[in-house]
């Protein structure tokens, strides 16, 4: 059979609650005990939650809660700090036995992974797909000891919604032909992409179950939400979703950029800026179990003009010192060129490898102060502060130089998918 007319055979292996397991894992005399088990933050209430038990999860915890909120609604819980270079290593041992079990695996995040698995039924013996979605699961479980949920059909997006219907620890395979009846099962609000803003704008016009909208028309949604929105909307509703699995996606780049309320004037200013910018996307970068080899510089002017300036350093970077003194080589250069206002800037990561990769050491008597160059002894320091703020949150370790007041204000870090 042609391969353009095969079947697609996709699945979404989704690491049940990953950051409590993986702190149960660690200490199971104390973590692996508590049934209400908040991951993130501390016992005093500083920091975030970054995930929480099924247990706890019924009491209101959250992800991104407030650790003392989180407390509040569940008062018995047992908190504990984010086991991050732990989660790092689970995730790739589940990714490595994807790799042997799947032709095509892509790791979407750090606890979820898409399967392609299109053209191997006579690979696997005619076995169906829910059959091999169930192997897979044990075989996981089995060499790891993560426990996963696992949905599969002919597109990710369906995959995605039925990998949510499994969990906890389950399977369920949504068959060819039978997305649409799946989709009537659900919520707006479980449709990835549909945010609260969306769901409540939704809800105002009658419309809270995907069955409520499959009748509307895409030219009502256009009127409503605007043509581009409208249009993806429609096609969301539906599950259409013709996007391939692709290996290196999601590991293209990492950015953060900010818009300033004010245009920034000085060197000062910006530089300020970029020390932010570069603590957050190395954060990110960090917990991602990746460094990136290249860095990227984009300044925008006051009168619009867009710049931008990359440099490719030795080996591999991920702590925020090195991605700060390139960064920050870069900005002098594009300022040096042209010295007016700035109203947007931006710092990227690319040519992104595992963070285990072989890298290139110093050579003796190598000067090890130029920009790029990094050595061990800062990975160590990032690591302990990302350590810091994932127990008591992202205030409890910041530069002295970033403490004057605020000059701007602007979007977060994301990972790019250029």
């Amino acid at each position: 059979m042609d391969n353009e007319r095969r079947e697609r055979r996709i699945l979404l292996v989704d690491c049940d609650a990953f950051y409590v397991q993986v702190a149960r894992l660690l200490d199971p005399e104390g973590a692996g005990r508590a049934r209400l088990l908040i991951v993130g933050g501390s016992a005093s209430g500083r920091g975030v939650v970054t995930s929480a038990s099924y247990e706890a999860r019924a009491y209101g915890v959250r992800s991104a809660m407030p650790t003392a909120q989180a407390l509040r609604l569940c008062p018995d819980a047992t908190v504990v700090p984010v086991p991050r270079q732990a989660c790092v290593d689970r995730s790739r041992d589940v990714r490595h036995v994807l790799k042997e079990l799947s032709p095509v695996v892509q790791a979407a995040s750090i606890d979820e992974f898409y399967l392609d698995l299109t053209g191997t039924e006579r690979l696997f013996g005619e076995e169906t797909l829910e059959g091999t979605a169930r192997r897979f699961r044990e075989e996981v479980l089995g060499r790891t000891e993560v426990s996963v949920s696992i949905g599969g059909g002919t597109r990710r997006v369906i995959a995605k919604l039925a990998a949510g219907v499994a969990k906890p620890a389950g399977v369920r395979v949504v068959p060819a032909g039978g997305e649409l009846d799946f989709l009537r099962t659900l919520d707006l609000a479980d449709l990835p992409g549909v945010g609260p803003s969306l769901v409540e704008a939704l809800r105002r016009r009658g419309l809270v179950r995907v069955e409520d909208a499959l009748g509307v028309q895409r030219e009502w949604l256009q009127t409503w939400f605007g043509r581009r929105r409208g249009a993806w909307l429609y096609h969301r509703i539906r599950g259409d979703d013709d996007s391939e699995v692709d290996p290196a996606d999601g590991r293209k780049s990492i950015s953060s950029e900010r818009t300033f309320f004010r245009d920034l004037v000085t060197d000062d200013d910006l530089e300020r800026k970029a020390l932010q910018l570069s603590s957050s996307v190395a954060s990110t970068l960090r917990g991602k179990g990746l460094r990136a080899r290249t860095v990227t510089v984009k300044l925008r002017d006051s009168d619009f003009t867009t710049r931008q300036h990359s440099r490719t350093v030795p080996g591999g970077v991920e702590s925020d010192r090195a991605v700060y003194e390139v960064s920050r080589e870069l900005l002098r250069e594009l300022r040096a060129n042209r010295r007016v206002p700035a109203r947007l800037l931006g710092i990227g990561l690319s040519g992104l490898v595992e963070a285990n990769d072989p890298e290139q050491l110093l050579l003796f008597g190598e000067d090890d102060t130029r920009p790029g160059l990094e050595r061990e002894r800062d990975r160590r320091v990032s690591r302990a502060v990302d350590r810091l703020r994932d127990r008591f949150g992202d205030e409890v370790v910041r530069h002295g130089r970033v403490l004057d007041r605020p000059t701007g204000r602007g979007g977060a870090a994301h990972d790019g998918r250029e």
